[in-house]
């Protein structure tokens, strides 16, 4: 369920080094990302732990950057998600769509 977890941070590059150091150690590599993001992992399909620039490039601090992402699926899996969070309260972070090839999302903020 859980696809990957991201953890803001200030030093984008010394972050990247650190965490691919470290995961290397447990067979875990880099998978993707962008100048923002980088996801470590097993691959696509396993829960991964990125790092990244807040998307609001604001400080990163203990809720500024810090996500949990749940895998829905496809985009035609992952509106129906989308609209209901919606419908619960929750506030969308950025507009939906696809963030690299094959890499679509939906950002939002839980209101809880």
């Amino acid at each position: 369920m859980i696809a990957y977890t991201t953890l803001g941070v200030s030093d984008f590059e010394r972050a990247k080094h650190f965490y691919s150091t470290l995961l290397g150690l447990i067979g875990a590599d880099y998978v993707l990302g962008n100048e923002r993001i980088a996801l470590y992992g097993m691959s696509v399909e396993n829960p991964m732990l990125a790092v990244c620039i807040p998307y609001n490039e604001q400080a990163a601090s203990p809720g500024n950057g810090t996500m949990v992402a749940i895998r829905a699926g496809t985009p035609e899996t992952c509106d129906p998600l989308y609209e209901k969070a919606i419908e619960l309260g929750a506030t969308c972070d950025g507009p939906p769509g696809e963030r690299m090839p094959g890499f679509f999302l939906r950002r939002l903020c839980s209101r809880s």
